[in-house]
């Protein structure tokens, strides 16, 4: 009698790695860091550990985005097979992190051209995995890859609707440089890169003084980020005669609700691009690229 292999476990911190290794894999991934979720300040739980240290394979970012987490990866690392993903990608393709001056800015899924190289690295981890899969994890890939890249060719379109002196983004911290970089657009957070800097008045102010020179009419709050500095940026602007609104909730550190479309990487970066688009006077279908955003979005 031949019994079918037990399905390897594995574990990713973050829904974006998540949401690669389902799609390429096949198989049931279990995520850590749900929606809403904060990576920069996220702390393992008895449960995670136990998840990590009974797994195959543990996908994590890497390039300190699970900052509270390295340690424990690099003791993990001893008894299961750990992969840093984002680590994969080239130096030289990869932004730096103001103020450290050996580490560089981890937010490198708000570019999908960038995040290609993530991806590959899941997909080798995988084959490494289970060899005999090579084939059909390939193929599995390459569909995957394909959804990225259409979602960079609608980035291009419909964020270039925007007009030019309109193609500032302020949003609640510096999560979105990538996507600046990629599709031209100047970013301001209000918060580092880490959420764990605190937004000072002194911030807020330069940013009012922006919001109001240069007639920006919204900005974007974030689901992994509290929104009451956003808000005090859009009463600082109103004191000064200048109508500003809240854009929309954008993902930056965390994907949309499981089980909705939002809720994948492809969603993610639809509701991105769409809302962003739509709230400085670009361009974009009502419901995005794939017509799946909720209403409204």
């Amino acid at each position: 009698m031949s019994f079918a292999a037990a399905a390897p476990k594995i574990v990713a911190t973050t829904g974006m790695i998540a949401d690669a290794a389902r799609r390429i894999s096949g198989a049931e991934v279990t995520a850590l860091m749900g929606p809403g979720v904060d990576p920069h300040s996220y702390r393992q739980t008895r449960s995670d550990i136990a998840a990590m240290v009974r797994a195959d394979l543990v996908l994590w970012h890497g390039l300190r985005l699970e900052a509270q987490l390295v340690d424990f990866m690099a003791d993990l690392s001893r008894r299961v097979t750990v992969d840093a993903v984002a680590e994969a990608i080239p130096a030289d393709q990869l932004l730096a992190w103001a103020g450290y001056a050996d580490h560089r800015d981890p937010h490198v899924w708000m570019d999908p051209m960038l995040w290609r190289g993530a991806v590959a690295a899941v997909e080798a981890a995988l084959v490494r995995l289970e060899p005999a899969r090579a084939e059909e994890l390939a193929a599995n890939a390459a569909t995957y890859r394909a959804e990225i890249e259409a979602l960079d060719a609608y980035a291009r379109r419909a964020l270039g609707s925007v007009p030019p002196e309109a193609r500032v983004l302020v949003t609640a911290h510096d999560a979105f440089s990538y996507f600046g970089r990629a599709y031209g657009f100047e970013v301001e957070g209000l918060q580092g890169i880490s959420t764990e800097s605190e937004a000072g008045l002194v911030r807020i102010g330069e940013l009012v003084e922006l919001l109001v020179a240069r007639k920006i009419k919204a900005v974007f709050v974030e689901s992994s980020v509290p929104d009451r500095a956003m808000r005090a940026l859009v009463e600082g602007a109103a004191a000064r005669g200048h109508q500003v609104v809240i854009g929309g909730e954008l993902y930056s550190d965390a994907m949309g609700v499981e089980g909705s479309y939002e809720g994948t990487y492809p969603g993610m970066i639809d509701h991105n691009i769409t809302l962003i688009a739509r709230a400085l006077g670009g361009d974009t279908p009502e419901r995005g690229l794939a017509g799946k955003l909720a209403v409204g979005a």
